[in-house]
């Protein structure tokens, strides 16, 4: 593919008279004379390529380039393979949509396969859908998945991060669902409380907003002893180093860690799996492997409902495309590092996160939690979040994410190295002096 195709004044006539018109304007005549512009007011001259290219030069420079990245929340800066962005860039994926017909489509077929089998063999369900747009929409569509007439009662841990409560709240008014909010204890969901046969799911995170690790093996057996359902929202990297949560009936997540950039929040990736018993539930689309009538391998899309692309008020789920491209990535992440290098990379997150727990309660910042933990944790600042967030970006650090006024969240990944939180830990160590000296 060619970033930009020029064509000669005599290809130009050519393709015009091809289509039976002289000018490009004729292909506008379907347009009411009252409604076309023959000029742009307010807009200036066009410019050339070079003076196009300064001028947006001149505004990158606007932004702020971190050289260290100690903030999470919910996105997440790792390592990428530089063969995660050249097989994604090849023209055979960039161009790809929807694969409906797929004696043409075998290529991106195959990919979205493999994408739902690293998912299923990293959460340890049986089947995977081929993608949904972000980790709260993924968490919007799997507790949908587990309400039915009678069971309209949704509950969800408070520890779920904010923008993926956010997303649960207007699906669950959308659907007509009662939403139920599950106290926290001590970073954790508070396990003293009751469900109902009207209860359709359980919904917890794990690691939850705070990093920490929930007890799945307990929601399980309480949600499944009322016959409600358990949604787990996952990180993938974190998988690396846990056991997958196979007593969950749904799994969800968000899967922008496995191969794609933060790119400024998105786009970002769905990872929506299940059980088989609840296989038939799942929104969007399956892609399944068959044989051709040669008896050779092949790939065609499965269990898609017609409703979810022409009729959509009969749809059960608002789904209609995937993120095709973003999972390709992830598959292509996932097949690079292996199960191996998935591992090493959540043993450096976490081996490196509770380094610099330590370095930072020493600094005095201490863990406000004292659970079992991932890659972030909550700390104390002893004096304004935001001035500390303010004081480490003049040093190029980019600052775990403020949570209240005192508190902040941080996280530490594989990119991170030891120098790096020796060296936020001296500047911390500085910060608490001065708190301290203006609180005397």
């Amino acid at each position: 593919m060619n970033p930009y195709l020029p064509t000669s004044q005599t290809e130009q006539d050519a393709m015009l008279a091809a289509a039976g018109v002289q000018t490009p304007l004729a292909f506008y005549r379907a347009v009411p004379d009252r409604l076309r512009l023959d000029a742009f007011d307010g807009i200036p001259a066009g410019i050339s390529e070079f003076e196009a290219k300064k001028s947006f030069e001149r505004m990158a420079r606007n932004n702020t380039a971190f050289d260290v990245c100690l903030r999470g929340g919910g996105a997440y800066r790792h390592f990428i393979p530089a063969a995660v962005g050249h097989m994604a860039g090849r023209a055979e994926f960039v161009t790809a949509y929807t694969p409906y017909q797929a004696e043409i489509s075998q290529g991106i077929l195959q990919a979205i396969f493999e994408y739902q089998t690293g998912i299923c063999r990293l959460t340890g369900m049986d089947a995977s859908n081929a993608s949904l747009y972000d980790g709260a929409t993924a968490a919007g569509e799997a507790v949908c998945m587990c309400a039915d007439a009678r069971r309209r009662e949704v509950c969800v841990a408070k520890t779920t991060a904010p923008h993926v409560l956010a997303v649960l709240e207007t699906y669950c008014r959308a659907h007509g669902l009662v939403l139920r909010m599950l106290d926290e204890r001590a970073g954790q969901l508070n396990p003293d409380f009751e469900l109902s046969a009207q209860t359709a799911c359980v919904y917890v995170q794990s690691p939850n907003f705070y990093g920490i690790f929930e007890d799945i093996d307990a929601l399980a057996e309480k949600a499944h002893a009322v016959g409600a359902k358990l949604v787990v929202g996952i990180n993938p990297i974190a998988l690396g180093l846990t056991e997958p949560p196979t007593q969950a009936d749904v799994v969800c997540g968000e899967g922008q860690p496995l191969g794609i950039p933060v790119s400024f929040g998105g786009p970002y990736l769905g990872i929506l799996a299940c059980k088989k018993d609840m296989m038939r539930k799942l929104p969007g689309r399956i892609v399944g492997q068959t044989v051709d009538k040669d008896g050779k391998t092949a790939y065609c899309l499965t269990l898609q409902t017609r409703e979810q692309h022409i009729r959509r008020e009969k749809a059960s789920s608002s789904v209609c495309s995937n993120q095709a491209l973003c999972a390709l990535r992830a598959g292509i992440y996932l097949a690079s590092m292996g199960g191996t290098g998935v591992a090493e990379v959540a043993r450096q997150c976490y081996h490196k996160a509770h380094y610099a727990c330590e370095q930072f309660a020493k600094a005095g910042f201490a863990r406000v939690h004292h659970a079992p933990f991932f890659h972030e944790f909550l700390t104390d600042c002893k004096t304004r979040a935001k001035a500390v967030a303010k004081t480490l970006a003049a040093h190029g650090i980019l600052s775990g994410l403020p949570v209240g006024e005192n508190r902040m969240l941080w996280c530490v990944t594989e990119c991170v190295s030891r120098e790096d939180i020796d060296r936020t830990a001296a500047i911390l160590a500085r910060e608490a002096t001065v708190a301290r000296g203006v609180q005397a």
